[in-house]
């Protein structure tokens, strides 16, 4: 890689250049992005192009930057959620409403435009095992607890990491025309219901 772009991509980001990306972000969530040019977004935002090569180098880094800035931050903002959960059925219960919540946030536009192209579908699939990698831990952390049934804690992990994947590649969406928000929010009353080691639904879920 070349010296200038290693420094590039090592510089510490303004204060300015993070307003433009949470600009950009909710211009992206609301309006997708592929039918975008740079001089498009350059009169929308009011700035140059030069500042959004500032950013990326071009339209398509730009997307895959602000649609890694978006997932990113849903991350923190979810961690941040479960961090007072008192128990494995509530953890997975905020965690799951937390995705849900963060991407009821997306346009059907823009969850259309990030399956579209590779690099911020990858992104998106990178993100969604990640969630299933979390949902395994808590299911072993309640499993433990006593408070699922251990028996049928690693099947339904492994279940839970199939439909998440059918979430993201959009298999759910076009089957039954539900957003993956609402999917996710489905997913946690599916989980609860089945896991608890009382055969209860856990609190709070819908019956």
């Amino acid at each position: 890689m070349p010296a200038n772009q290693t420094r590039r991509r090592h510089r510490r980001i303004t204060a300015r250049q993070q307003a433009l990306l949470a600009d950009l972000e909710a211009l992206f969530l609301s309006d997708g992005f592929l039918d975008y040019t740079l001089d498009d977004l350059a009169a929308r935002l009011r700035c140059s192009k030069s500042t959004l090569y500032a950013l990326a180098s071009s339209k398509e880094q730009l997307a895959v930057k602000v649609v890694t800035h978006f997932f990113r931050g849903a991350a923190e903002r979810i961690e941040e959620r479960i961090a007072e959960a008192v128990d494995a059925p509530a953890t997975i219960r905020e965690y799951l409403a937390g995705v849900a919540d963060e991407l009821g946030r997306a346009s059907d536009r823009f969850i259309a435009d990030v399956d579209a192209f590779e690099p911020t579908r990858a992104t998106y699939r990178f993100n969604s095992h990640a969630a299933a990698a979390r949902i395994r831990e808590f299911i072993a952390a309640g499993a433990a607890d006593g408070v699922f049934r251990d028996v049928h804690g690693p099947l339904v992990a492994e279940f839970a990491e199939l439909l998440i994947e059918q979430i993201q590649n959009g298999t759910v969406r076009e089957r039954t025309g539900s957003s993956d928000a609402d999917a996710f929010a489905a997913l946690s009353d599916l989980l609860l219901g089945g896991l608890r080691a009382d055969g209860e639904q856990a609190k709070g879920t819908r019956r």
